[in-house]
C-alpha cells in the first residue's frame, strides 16, 4: 500500500501534534514495513529530531516543484500532486484535509485531535476559531474516516459537527518508543540526556541550578501553562498538604499571560520554595524526570487525549489527573481521578501518593502494566492499518 501523509507538522513542529506526526510514522514503520510511505511537507526543518525521517529510505519525501509554495502549495496542489504520485491512502494526521481531496480519487483518513476552540473559546481569538471551525469542518465532511484520538474528542466531533457515529474510529495517540522500553535501552537515553535541571526561580527569570529532583520527592507537571491545564489548582491544592507532607513541584512547561498569574498567586503565598520551573528538556531527560518523580498530577479541564498521563504511567510514575473530559480513558483505572475544581480532593489525592507507599507503589506497578497492555504502539499500528484497509 502507498499511504501518502501531510507531514508538515512532522518536519516543522516539535511539540504536539510534531510529536504525533512522528510516533505515528515510527509506529506504522515499525511493524508495517511492506507499505510505502510518502511524506508531503512545504519544507523541511533540518534537526536532531528530523534527520531520522530525513534519513530514512523507508520514507519518500516529497516537496514543492511547482510556482506554488508553501502553504498554498499543502492547501492548493497536494490533492492532485498525490494523484499523480500514485497515492493509494491520504492521511491527515493534523485535523485538516486539503482542498479538492475528494476530486482526487485518493480515499482519505484524518485524525482529529480535539475541538478545544470549541470548548475554551476564551483561548482563542476569534478570527483564528473561524478558521478552524472551516478547516475541521470541511476535513470531517470529505474523510471517508476520520480517527478520533479518545471518545471524548469522539463525542465532541458528533457534537459540533454533523457526521455519521460510523464514519469516527478511535485510536489513541502512541508515545515515544523509549517509554515502552522499544529501541535504544532507557538506560542508555537516559545516560546520554541525563543533564543537570536548568530551573527558572518562581519570581524572577534568574537560572538557577537545581538538585531537587534528583535528590529528594518531588511532584511534577508537565505541559503548557495555561488556565485550561490548571497549574494553579494544583499550587492550591499543594498549599492545603501540611508542611511536614508536602514536597516540592517540577513544572516542565512555558505559557504567557497564565504562567504570570500563576507566579503572581505563588509570591503572594509565599510558595516560591515548593515550586520549581524548568525551561525545555529533552526526551531522555522527561522520561528521567517522571521516572524519578513521587507522582505526576494533571488536572486538565479539557484534553484531547492527555499524553501526558500516559507518559508518567509507562514510566512507572502514579498518576492524580482528573475525572473529566478524556483523562479517564488515558489514565486508566489504576489512577486517581479528581474533580479539577475540587482543590480540597486534589490535596488529599497528593497525601496519599506521598504518604501511602503501598497505595503509591501499586498504582505503578498497575498503572504501567495496564498501559502497555490497551497503549502498547503494536495494538495502535494495528488499529492504525484496519482503518486504511476499511475505506479502500
Amino acid at each position: 500500500m502507498r499511504i501518502a501523509f501531510d507531514a508538515k507538522r512532522a518536519f516543522c513542529n516539535f511539540t504536539g501534534l510534531g510529536n504525533h506526526s512522528r510516533t505515528t510514522l515510527d509506529i506504522l514503520n515499525k511493524y508495517f514495513s511492506e507499505n510505502e510511505f510518502l511524506l508531503y511537507t512545504p519544507k523541511i526543518n533540518y534537526n536532531r529530531t528530523t534527520e531520522p525521517y530525513v534519513e530514512n529510505p523507508d520514507f519518500r519525501i516529497m516537496k514543492p516543484k511547482g510556482v506554488l509554495k508553501g502553504g498554498l502549495w499543502r492547501t492548493l496542489c497536494l490533492a492532485d500532486t498525490m494523484r499523480r504520485d500514485g497515492a493509494d491512502i491520504f492521511h491527515g494526521l493534523s485535523n485538516e484535509l486539503p482542498l479538492g481531496i475528494g476530486r482526487s480519487g485518493v480515499p482519505s483518513v484524518v485524525t482529529i485531535h480535539d475541538v478545544a476552540f470549541k470548548t475554551f473559546t476564551d483561548m482563542y481569538h476569534w478570527q483564528d476559531r473561524q478558521i478552524y471551525d472551516l478547516k475541521w469542518r470541511y476535513a470531517v465532511r470529505h474523510a471517508q474516516c476520520i480517527i478520533a484520538i479518545s471518545e471524548c474528542t469522539k463525542r465532541d466531533i458528533l457534537r459540533f459537527y454533523d457526521v455519521p457515529e460510523e464514519k469516527i474510529k478511535v485510536v489513541y495517540q502512541p508515545v515515544a518508543p523509549y517509554y515502552y522500553g522499544i529501541g535504544r535501552e532507557c538506560s542508555d537515553i537516559l545516560e546520554n540526556n541525563a543533564e543537570e535541571a536548568v530551573c527558572h526561580n518562581s519570581s524572577s527569570d534568574e537560572k538557577t541550578n537545581h538538585k531537587s529532583s534528583a535528590e529528594e520527592p518531588f511532584m511534577l507537571y508537565v505541559g503548557s501553562v495555561n488556565s485550561r491545564k490548571n497549574l494553579l489548582g494544583i499550587v492550591k491544592a499543594m498549599e492545603l498538604l501540611p508542611e511536614s507532607v508536602r514536597i516540592p513541584l517540577v513544572i516542565v512547561g512555558d505559557g504567557r499571560e497564565y504562567k504570570r498569574e500563576v507566579q503572581k498567586y505563588i509570591a503572594e503565598h509565599h510558595m516560591e520554595r515548593w515550586c520549581i520551573w524548568k525551561g525545555s528538556t529533552s526526551g531522555g531527560e522527561l522520561h528521567r524526570l517522571y521516572a524519578k518523580a513521587r507522582l505526576f498530577v494533571y488536572p486538565s479541564y479539557y484534553e484531547g487525549f492527555g499524553l501526558p498521563v500516559v507518559e508518567a504511567r509507562l514510566s512507572g510514575c502514579p498518576v492524580i489527573s482528573s475525572n473529566v473530559s478524556s483523562l479517564p480513558e488515558a489514565s486508566g483505572p489504576y489512577s486517581l481521578l479528581v474533580d479539577p475544581s475540587d482543590f480540597g480532593a486534589m490535596s488529599k489525592a497528593m497525601d496519599s501518593l506521598i504518604t501511602d507507599d503501598a497505595l503509591h507503589d501499586e498504582l505503578a506497578v498497575k498503572g504501567r502494566e495496564h498501559a502497555m497492555q490497551t497503549l502498547h504502539p503494536q495494538v495502535l499500528a494495528q488499529q492504525l492499518m484496519d482503518t486504511y484497509n476499511s475505506v479502500l
